[in-house]
């Protein structure tokens, strides 16, 4: 049976199909027209209480929240290849880095942009320089999070360094850039990229 994606181009489930083209399982698309508001509506709330996309269906599993879902496809279809398995020591820096993409690049980002007042101690994510500092430490010396190895943590933690590149909500540093040219050279990024595009074509909004 194949995973079944809700989905639409212009939300964070356009990361999400990089993640099912790296972790290689059959998956249909379900769009889900949020101009029109249908994130909200009954069926997708019932599935995500949150009414937001991603949302992934497998089976009778539901797996929300755009990080969750790749690290669950890692661990369900491509352990060892594209996540450390339990007793690996690099599991560590593998979960460190992909929860540190969500929970602390992106909210120092907003909290810049949005002029938002937080005390440094207090804010999970500290301040935007510390974040900085650690994204750059993160890559410093080696292609991927983990090494030689690429893994679903570059996934999370490139995807949104990409996003973040491109709307010029991040300095494009050199050691963000490379990384990100990296990503964007794995075939698998490629292949999600062209069905992003081509559904942006069938969607009209291309």
């Amino acid at each position: 049976m194949s995973l079944i994606l809700h989905y639409h181009p212009y939300s964070r489930a356009a990361g999400t199909i990089w993640a099912l083209e790296e972790a290689g399982v059959p998956y249909e698309l379900k769009v889900v027209d949020i101009m029109k508001g249908e994130q909200k509506r009954p069926e997708l709330v019932a599935l995500n209480p949150m009414g937001k996309l991603p949302t992934l269906v497998d089976g009778d599993l539901v797996v929300t929240e755009a990080a969750a879902i790749a690290l669950y496809l890692a661990d369900r279809y491509a352990p060892g290849r594209l996540a450390p398995a339990l007793d690996d020591p690099r599991r560590g820096t593998y979960l460190r880095w992909a929860f540190f993409a969500p929970s602390v690049i992106e909210p120092a980002v907003m909290a810049r942009s949005s002029g938002w007042t937080v005390k440094e101690v207090s804010a999970g994510w500290g301040s935007h320089d510390a974040m900085i500092a650690a994204t750059e430490s993160a890559l410093r010396g080696k292609p991927f999070l983990l090494g030689e190895q690429f893994s679903m943590a570059d996934v999370v933690f490139g995807g949104l360094l990409r996003f973040l590149i491109g709307f010029r909500q991040i300095d494009a540093r050199p050691a963000f850039t490379d990384y990100v040219a990296r990503l964007d050279a794995r075939p698998a990024f490629q292949r999600a990229e062209a069905r992003n595009l081509a559904m942006c074509q069938q969607l009209g909004l291309k």
